[in-house]
């Protein structure tokens, strides 16, 4: 059947027109990152400087009253990056009085102690440790 006498594309003449061997998905964003970047770096893990807290640690912080001055919170995140180019899986992070247990491939924060509570300087399920 002859699309003029029906009004209708084929399914080549359509499939030629969007889905073109020369199409490419990979069209920038705002940042000027494609689709295909940022799917990877998230797959990946390597979402840049966006260090998550778990709820335990948010609760911890909170009933401590303890608040991170932005110099201690990149200070937590240069210790997660050591930590990553180390190969540290969970790392124990010192910053000032603070202890924090960190997922390092997760780039999450799974518990958080300050001086009083870290009194007995044992710290299980580690394999690693950062003074930052």
């Amino acid at each position: 059947m002859n699309h003029l006498s029906t009004g209708f594309s084929s399914i080549e003449q359509v499939q030629n027109q969007y889905f073109s061997p020369d199409s490419k998905m990979t069209k920038s964003t705002s940042t000027g990152e494609s689709f295909q970047d940022i799917l990877a770096g998230k797959v990946s893990g390597e979402e840049k400087g966006e260090l998550k807290f778990s709820k335990h640690a948010s609760m911890r912080l909170d009933d401590r009253n303890i608040d991170l001055s932005s110099e201690q919170s990149q200070r937590l995140e240069a210790g997660v990056m050591k930590a990553n180019e180390k190969g540290i899986q969970d790392s124990l992070v010192l910053v000032d009085s603070l202890a924090f247990i960190v997922n390092v491939p997760s780039q999450t924060v799974v518990t958080a102690m300050d001086k009083e509570e870290s009194l007995e300087n044992v710290f299980t399920n580690i394999d690693g440790a950062v003074i930052a």
